[in-house]
This record gives C-alpha cells, sequence and structure tokens, in this order.
C-alpha cells in the first residue's frame, strides 16, 4: 500500500471515529521560522467565533506537525511566522493528501514569510499557483461583510493587504493572508496595543475563515 493510500485511509478511519469535530490546531514545521508566534491568538480566535458565529470549536487549540498524520484529526490547521520555511518530501506529501482529501490550511505572513513559503507550496501542489481571491469571494460575506476584500490590520511595507488561495477540483483548500497580519489582531490587547475596531475587524475576517471552512 503506497503513502498517499494509506493517509486517505487514515482520513477515512477518523471520520467513521467522529474524530472531525470542531478542531483547529497550529502547525509546526521546520526551517528556523517561528511558527509559536502569536500564542494568543487561536485562542481569542476561536472564543470569539464561539461566542458570536455560533461554532463548537473545542477551546484548545493543540500544536501538530506537518509530517505527522495526526493532521488528519483537524479540519482546520493555521500556520504563521515570520522566516523560514522547509518542508521534507515527506512533509509536502502529507500536506498535499491532508487537503485533498478535505482538510483546509490558512497561513497567516506575520510578515517575512512570503518568500520562503512560496518556494515551499511548489513542493505540495507543483501542479498549480496561489491566486488571488477578489473581494467577491464568499470567504469574504461568509458571516461578516468585508466588501474590499482582506482588511489591513498592521501596517509593513505599505502594500496592500492580498488574499491568496490554492483550489483542488474548485474547492479552496488552502488561504495565504499576505500584508495584513490577522493573527495579530486575534492576540490579547495589550500585545500590539491595537485599537478595538481594528482588533474587531481581524477578529470577524478570521471568523468568516472558520465559518467557511466548518460551515459550507
Amino acid at each position: 500500500m503506497n503513502y498517499r493510500i494509506s493517509l486517505l485511509i487514515s482520513w477515512a478511519l477518523l471520520f467513521s471515529m467522529g474524530c472531525l469535530a470542531q478542531e483547529v490546531a497550529l502547525l509546526k514545521y521546520k526551517g528556523g521560522g517561528d511558527w509559536y508566534a502569536n500564542p494568543t491568538s487561536l485562542p481569542n480566535l476561536i472564543k470569539f467565533c464561539n461566542d458570536h458565529i455560533g461554532t463548537r470549536l473545542n477551546t484548545k487549540a493543540e500544536t501538530v506537525e506537518v509530517g505527522n498524520v495526526n493532521i488528519f484529526q483537524y479540519p482546520f490547521l493555521h500556520m504563521t511566522g515570520h522566516g523560514n520555511v522547509v518542508f521534507s518530501a515527506e512533509e509536502a506529501e502529507n500536506l498535499r493528501t491532508y487537503l485533498i482529501a478535505g482538510g483546509f490550511l490558512h497561513i497567516d505572513d506575520n510578515y517575512g514569510m512570503e518568500p520562503y513559503l512560496r518556494k515551499e507550496l511548489i513542493k505540495v501542489f507543483p501542479e498549480t499557483e496561489l491566486v488571488e481571491l477578489g473581494p467577491d469571494h464568499p470567504i469574504f460575506s461568509q458571516e461578516y461583510k468585508f466588501p474590499e476584500g482582506l482588511p489591513k490590520i498592521h501596517e509593513h511595507d505599505r502594500k496592500r493587504p492580498q488574499a491568496f488561495g490554492i483550489f483542488y477540483e474548485n474547492r479552496l483548500v488552502l488561504l495565504f493572508t499576505y500584508e495584513c497580519d490577522l493573527g495579530d489582531g486575534w492576540e490579547d490587547p495589550e500585545v500590539h496595543n491595537d485599537p478595538a475596531d481594528v482588533r474587531e475587524k481581524a477578529l470577524k475576517m478570521g471568523a468568516n475563515i472558520i465559518s467557511y471552512v466548518f460551515k459550507n
């Protein structure tokens, strides 16, 4: 039995056992980038979603390594950081199989990750590229309306915020948010001293992403 088939069977078994509850996990990767950045962001986003859009997410976001079969337990993976990202061939294959089988990955560039990430995503989906999502994509109106698309949360290089996606068989399987810093906006207020309206925008956009994955 080849590697991909065995992982698809693992996914099917996990699904049949009811393990695919509303679970979110932080993706740990190699390369030296700070995958652990924004430690309060996911707990705050989870609480916001449970309080405001009717989700029942597990309040504790686990950490899972990109090459581990345990990623199949989590329908939603979140990845962040500032620096280098490296996927081995086996890790890229594991992630690809997870996404093809129904998983979803949100990558939030915390500033500096983008050039490394693009190179590694070629290993995962060599046959396709990141494409920019227009403001008419449903993810921008799922629960809250963002008529101009991805909001700007933190300023870095005076570039506009962009949302990129990878589609597999017409399904959005990966979302990459760039020049935005959603995760910083999800953190505790005292971490970045963001105004309340900026944090609210970040949390609402995050809720849209969660809703898109769990309610569609």
